[in-house]
């Protein structure tokens, strides 16, 4: 079986920089546990980097949530702790300027995997916004989000979020 996992955003701004919240760092081994997995079976691995730049509070996306993070190549655009060490040179990243990728999108749609699971940050934005992009590019696959590896700062948001991801027929795991 054709299989990717794929980590969203799990960036230190998200963990404990700008917009870190409690919580977030207690991911950091079980998301590592799934990528050694998958790397394990040499299924793929997919990262995503949420990427601004330093105008980020002018876009539209800035004016709405006024807090810098991710600028592309601070410290806070790596990715957290030992997830960095398991990104491979050959790895497929992707940088997106918002919330969803569609460069995922599309990446997804040459590869036609048969099952997708994603993992990482923030739950109900741009974990629910890749799950949704990657099963509109292969409503087939089989689209799950593990709920023991994504988290929101909003704990009833959270909640909303992966709620509405069963309605749209992505399985969420450990519920």
């Amino acid at each position: 079986m054709k299989k990717a996992l794929i980590v969203v955003d799990y960036q230190n701004d998200f963990v404990g920089g700008s917009l870190g919240f409690p919580g977030a760092e207690a991911l950091e081994r079980p998301i590592c546990d799934k990528i050694r997995e998958y790397k394990k079976h040499g299924w793929d691995v997919i990262f995503t980097y949420d990427t601004h730049g330093e105008d980020y509070l002018q876009t539209r996306e800035g004016k709405g949530l006024p807090i810098i993070h991710c600028v592309k190549d601070t410290d806070g655009w790596q990715l957290y702790g030992k997830v960095e060490a398991l990104r491979g040179p050959d790895t497929p990243c992707f940088c997106k300027p918002s919330f969803g990728s569609m460069e995922l999108a599309e990446y997804l749609l040459c590869r036609r995997y048969e099952e997708l699971e994603l993992v990482g940050l923030v739950s109900n934005i741009c974990v629910i916004s890749n799950a949704v992009l990657a099963k509109a590019a292969l409503p087939e696959c089989r689209v799950l989000v593990d709920a023991a590896c994504t988290l929101g700062p909003d704990k009833a948001l959270h909640e909303k979020a992966l709620d509405v991801l069963e309605g749209l027929q992505i399985e969420v795991l450990h519920r």
